[in-house]
């Protein structure tokens, strides 16, 4: 990650992490390979719930703001 943002879209990341679920899922690969992709899906999740508490502050900033 460069900063405080992923390098990386949420979508992106998403998309990838369905990716590796269903490599996991499927089965057939050796322990070394489940365990780097399981090791991948955690650092794509992490940053999946990046862009989400992102998104969620932004969203509790501006109803935060919004005139009554």
């Amino acid at each position: 990650m460069s900063g405080d943002r992923p390098e990386m879209t949420y979508e992106q990341a998403r998309e990838e992490l369905v990716e590796v679920v269903r490599k996991l899922e499927a089965g057939g690969t050796t322990l070394e390979e489940s365990l780097a992709l399981w090791e991948r899906g955690e650092e794509l999740a992490t940053t999946c719930q990046h862009w989400l508490d992102g998104a969620r502050e932004r969203l509790t900033k501006a109803q935060e703001q919004k005139p009554t």
